[in-house]
């Protein structure tokens, strides 16, 4: 059923809104190369609510189709307060959305035969290559630890099915960390500092699987993995805002990031300071922007090519596409720490599952993606979606604290319905 168009009542309201925000609501100008929608200013429409009702500081929304780029939105601030207005190439921490890239460059490997889903992995660290299961603890807190009954796999590593977790959403890896820390320096030195929390393949829990790929990336490779993401995704494809280190001129472009208050407004915080690290993780610390994001989903969208640069094989990415947990069901986190992070379930009542990257949903989503779409996250409320069924992939930037925050996933599914109408794909 088509959602009725706005009554005169919802319009003033905007106008209103609109009016008493001033012009840090005026949406920047659209990008010369994109052909809007018919119903792009619906879509403007409920961004430009949003900023006004302070349910987000500032966004960037993105859709594109195998033909190129069919809306973009750029509207609010990178900084409450600040007036600096967001543009197309503000510069966003995206977190975990590096989680697809280091994902992405392990199947290149794999497509080379440098490395094989299955087989064994190389000799990086007792933690990952002799692993230790937490079994609980003794009566005295000691922690109960035993061999895993499995190796750990790649694709067990892809898949987030490896047992490695977070302790955001664990609370007994938590115990274990504090547990560890506590002990004698000699005693430390006999336990992992990390245990798996389940055997590998029998459960799903978000965790730092691909930090550990991000390691195997750089052993197999021989490239510190800046450099390998540069040479072999980022240039081909034309990513030049998306590393781990940003310039003065992308800095000056970075968001702020701001943390939701009990009351519901946003606090700004300060940017992180600077710094060159040497070291780099396969599952965060990453900077990008929304036009250079979506260019890694639509290469994903069109079969692992963009613009003439090859990056995967069809078939690698129709693998990467398909269930690879069975019937594991996947994606839903319960927090340890809510000012990091609410409860996760994008997709309540739904069946989710996960692929070599990135969580698929197995239903249809009112008014949204199909079934079979891929779909991420990170920490700072940025996300992406891929739908393969009905050829379209976005992007959806902000920079808010904690993660899954209610009035920014809302914000996100207004966009995903506005996206499907505009084009007629829903």
């Amino acid at each position: 059923m088509k959602k009725p168009a706005p009554s005169r009542r919802e319009v003033l309201r905007s106008a209103a809104i609109l009016a008493a925000a001033g012009p840090a609501l005026a949406g920047r100008a659209v990008h010369a190369e994109v052909a809007r929608p018919a119903g792009a200013p619906r879509i403007d429409a409920v961004l430009r609510t949003a900023i006004g009702s302070h349910e987000v500081p500032g966004v960037v929304a993105m859709a594109a189709n195998e033909d190129g780029i069919i809306y973009e939105g750029v509207f609010g601030t990178r900084r409450v307060g600040s007036g600096q207005p967001m543009t197309r190439d503000t510069v966003f921490r995206v977190a975990s959305m590096i989680k697809t890239i280091t994902s992405v460059a392990a199947m290149q490997l794999v497509e080379q035969g440098k490395l094989e889903l299955e087989g064994p992995l190389p000799e990086i660290d007792p933690i990952l290559n002799s692993p230790q299961v937490l079994d609980g603890f003794d009566e005295t807190g000691k922690p109960l630890l035993r061999p895993a009954k499995r190796p750990i796999t790649l694709r067990h590593l892809l898949t987030h099915t490896s047992g490695f977790c977070y302790r955001l959403w664990d609370a007994e890896l938590g115990r274990y960390a504090t547990a560890f820390n506590a002990m004698p320096r000699a005693r430390r030195a006999d336990l992992p500092r990390v245990p798996l929390m389940f055997d590998p393949g029998e459960r799903w829990e978000y965790g730092t699987s691909i930090d550990w790929v991000g390691r195997i990336v750089e052993t197999v490779s021989e490239q510190r993995l800046d450099n390998y993401f540069r040479e072999h995704i980022f240039e081909p494809l034309g990513m030049a805002d998306t590393g781990f280190v940003i310039s003065a001129e992308q800095r000056a472009r970075e968001a702020s990031v701001h943390k939701r208050k009990p009351d519901g407004t946003l606090e700004a915080e300060p940017l992180e300071k600077p710094s060159t690290p040497t070291k780099f993780s396969g599952g965060g610390g990453i900077y990008s922007t929304a036009p250079d994001y979506l260019t890694l989903a639509r290469m994903l969208l069109s079969g692992g090519s963009l613009n003439g640069a090859r990056i995967l094989r069809p078939e690698t990415v129709a693998l990467m596409n398909r269930n690879q947990t069975g019937e594991i069901e996947t994606g839903r986190l319960k927090t340890v720490a809510p000012s990091l992070s609410n409860d996760v379930d994008f997709f309540p009542g739904m069946h989710l599952r996960w692929g070599l990257g990135y969580m698929i949903t197995m239903g249809q989503v009112q008014g949204g993606r199909s079934p079979g779409s891929l779909t991420w996250a990170g920490l700072l409320n940025t996300y992406y979606w891929i739908d393969p069924s009905k050829r379209v992939a976005a992007v959806f930037m902000t920079q808010v604290l904690p993660f899954a925050d209610h009035h920014a996933l809302r914000v996100y599914r207004d966009f995903e319905r506005g996206v499907y109408r505009a084009v007629g794909a829903a």
